[in-house]
């Protein structure tokens, strides 16, 4: 269980590394297909965490996962 939402993040920040790599990249001339690939990096980055949190949401409903933070109070 660990090992998919870890994964998961790491997508997540590949995706959203690879947006600002798009977004940075310089052309001579003013290429709209830079565009269209930096949304839709961003577009999967959206897309994998909104999955992620219905997962991680999913999952604690079922019971696979329960949170385990610290007490306060003490």
């Amino acid at each position: 269980m660990k090992f998919i939402i870890v994964a998961a993040l790491i997508s997540v920040l590949v995706a959203l590394a690879s947006a600002g790599v798009f977004m940075l990249r310089k052309s001579s001339d003013d290429n709209p297909a830079r565009d269209k690939r930096m949304a839709r990096a961003l577009a999967v980055r959206v897309g994998l965490s909104i999955a992620l949190f219905v997962f991680i949401l999913v999952a604690w409903k079922v019971g696979w996962i329960s949170p385990s933070g610290i007490p306060t109070g003490r």
